[in-house]
């Protein structure tokens, strides 16, 4: 069941994180270190997670209007099992429901467990001339701690 995180549990999250992005070596992506988005999170209205403990989480983020989400991490012992889709299905109501134009998110282009992925959910990519200051705020960070290692979009719901 997706719920919204408890102060005590986001710590713990960061070994999801880590775990999950050990993956993106399979396709020859790694990140450089210190580059967790989950340990900037100290507010648990801003992380979904399942599980007690929690094996996977949403991060969510307001920027310029719509809701993002800043990072989806499963742990790699609980994927394939809808987890992620869960995750997606609840961040796409909280943003229904606080009136959210739209959700937003970056992501690696061919990786099959990214953009393909969020295609499948429902998500399609932004043009970059659709980018309001924010998100091309947001992006450039992304370029400037090096987690461009491969082709990324922004995609939109």
């Amino acid at each position: 069941m997706v719920r919204w995180a408890e102060p005590d549990e986001l710590p713990g999250l960061v070994a999801i994180e880590l775990a999950a992005d050990q993956l993106f070596e399979q396709v020859d992506i790694v990140f450089p270190p210190g580059t967790t988005m989950i340990e900037e999170a100290d507010d648990p209205l801003s992380v979904l997670v399942e599980g007690t403990p929690p094996v996977g989480f949403a991060l969510i983020a307001w920027v310029d209007g719509n809701l993002h989400l800043e990072q989806l991490a499963v742990h790699p012992d609980h994927m394939r099992r809808g987890i992620g889709g869960r995750l997606i299905a609840a961040v796409l109501e909280h943003a229904r429901a606080a009136g959210a134009p739209a959700v937003t998110l970056t992501t690696y282009r061919d990786v099959p467990w990214n953009a393909p992925w969020y295609t499948r959910h429902g998500f399609a990519v932004m043009p970059e001339e659709e980018w309001g200051p924010e998100l091309r705020a947001l992006v450039e960070n992304e370029r400037e701690l090096g987690i461009e290692i491969a082709p990324r979009v922004v995609m939109r719901h």
